[in-house]
C-alpha cells in the first residue's frame, strides 16, 4: 500500500484511443546478470540491487531491528513470509501506443513524471486480469521499453477505452548511472521507498534456469516501520514503528547458516540462495512479503517451480540487517 500524497494538477487527457499497438506480455528476462533475455537488463549500469552482499558487514543494530520486528509480530500476513506473484512486467516498442492519462488524487508533485504512456495490448495491472483497476489494490502497471531506454513504473493505474488514471508515474531512463538520490531525495516512486520494481521482481525462468542473480523486492505493513529511510531509499511515509524499528529501504540477508535443505521445493531454495547473497530491500508497505513476476508469459511456470508457502519457514530471526549507514529523517521535500 502506498503513502498518502499530496493531489496535483491534472494531466491532459487528449485523445483516448483503445489502447493499440503491438508488443504485449512480460518482459523476457531484464534483470541486470538474471539472464540475458531478448531485452538485456533493466539497467544498463550497475545498481544497487546488483551488488553481492554475502560478506557485507552486518548493520550494529541489527540485532535491535530484528528484535523490534519479533515484538510487533515477524512479518505481515500473520508472520508468514509469503510469495506474491501478481506483478507483470509488460513489453513496448516504437509500434506501441501511448496514452496520455489524468492524475489521481493521491498524486504527489514534484515526485511523479508526467509522460505518455505506452500501453501494450493484451496487458494488465497487478492483480487484475486487464488494465482496469477493480480490486482496490495498488494496481502497479508495469512497462519496459528496451529500445527508448526506458521504463515506466505506475501506481494506482487504471485503463480502459476512454479514460486512463493513475497516481503516480516514475519514468525511469535506463541508460544513465543514477546517483544514491536516484530520481530525487525526499522523492517517490511507483513504490513509496523511491525504488524502481521491475529490477527486484524474481521471475519463473530465473528460477528454473536456478540462479537469481540480484536483490529482491519485498515489503512490511507500516506500523513495524520507523519513520524515515535508508540508502538505498530516496523516500518513506508516515509510519508508527518504535525507535528500533527498520526503515523504509532496509536491506535484510538471509543467515549464512540457514538449512537450505530443510525447505520443500528446488524453487525455494534457489530463491533463498539469493537472499542469502544480494539480500532484498524493504519497497513499500504492505502483508504479503516477497514479490515475483507473473509468469504468463514466461518459459518456466511458477506451478512447476514453487509455491506461494514454499518459503514459509524463513522467520525474522533467520535474517540480518546489511550495514545501510545513517538514518535519512523524512521531510517529504522532494528534490528532482
Amino acid at each position: 500500500m502506498h503513502p498518502a500524497r499530496l493531489i496535483g494538477v491534472v494531466v491532459s487527457l487528449g485523445s483516448l484511443a483503445a489502447c493499440g499497438g503491438s508488443g504485449g506480455g512480460d518482459v523476457d528476462g531484464g534483470n541486470r546478470g538474471g539472464g540475458p533475455g531478448p531485452l538485456g537488463p533493466f539497467f544498463e549500469k550497475t545498481m544497487f540491487f546488483d551488488r553481492d552482499v554475502h560478506d557485507a558487514p552486518v548493520a550494529s543494530n541489527s540485532g535491535a531491528i530484528i528484535s523490534s520486528l519479533r515484538a510487533a509480530g515477524g512479518w505481515g500476513n500473520s508472520d508468514t513470509f509469503q510469495i506474491d506473484f501478481s506483478i507483470n512486467v509488460l513489453r513496448a516498442d516504437a509500434t506501441t501506443a501511448h496514452r496520455t492519462f489524468v492524475q489521481g488524487p493521491d498524486w504527489s508533485d514534484p515526485d511523479c513524471d508526467v509522460f505518455d504512456v505506452p500501453v501494450p495490448d493484451g496487458g494488465n495491472v497487478e492483480g487484475n486480469p486487464d488494465y482496469q483497476c477493480a480490486d482496490g489494490g495498488d494496481c502497479h502497471l508495469l512497462v519496459m521499453d528496451a529500445d527508448a531506454h526506458q521504463l515506466y513504473e505506475l501506481w494506482e493505474a487504471n485503463v480502459d477505452s476512454s479514460s486512463f488514471t493513475a497516481s503516480c508515474l516514475a519514468r525511469w531512463d535506463t541508460s544513465i548511472a543514477y546517483t544514491d538520490t536516484l530520481r530525487g531525495d525526499q522523492c517517490t516512486s511507483a513504490d513509496a521507498a523511491g525504488l524502481p520494481m521491475a529490477p527486484m521482481l524474481f521471475t519463473a525462468d530465473e528460477v528454473a534456469a536456478g540462479s537469481i542473480d540480484h536483490a529482491i523486492r519485498f515489503i512490511l505493513p507500516n506500523d513495524r516501520l520507523r519513520e524515515g529511510f535508508v540508502r538505498p531509499a530516496t523516500h518513506g511515509t508516515m509510519t508508527t514503528g518504535g525507535a528500533d524499528a527498520p526503515a523504509y529501504g532496509v536491506h535484510l540477508r538471509l543467515r549464512a547458516d540457514f538449512p537450505l535443505a530443510s525447505l520443500p521445493s528446488d524453487g525455494a531454495r534457489v530463491v533463498a540462495k539469493a537472499l542469502q547473497t544480494y539480500g532484498m530491500y524493504q519497497a513499500d508497505g504492505g502483508n504479503i512479503a516477497l514479490t515475483a513476476r507473473d509468469d504468463r508469459n514466461s518459459t518456466a511456470k511458477w506451478a512447476d517451480l514453487l509455491d506461494s508457502h514454499d518459503l514459509a519457514s524463513l522467520k525474522v530471526e533467520d535474517f540480518d540487517v546489511v550495514d545501510h549507514g545513517p538514518m535519512v529523517p523524512l521531510t517529504l521535500d522532494c528534490a528532482r
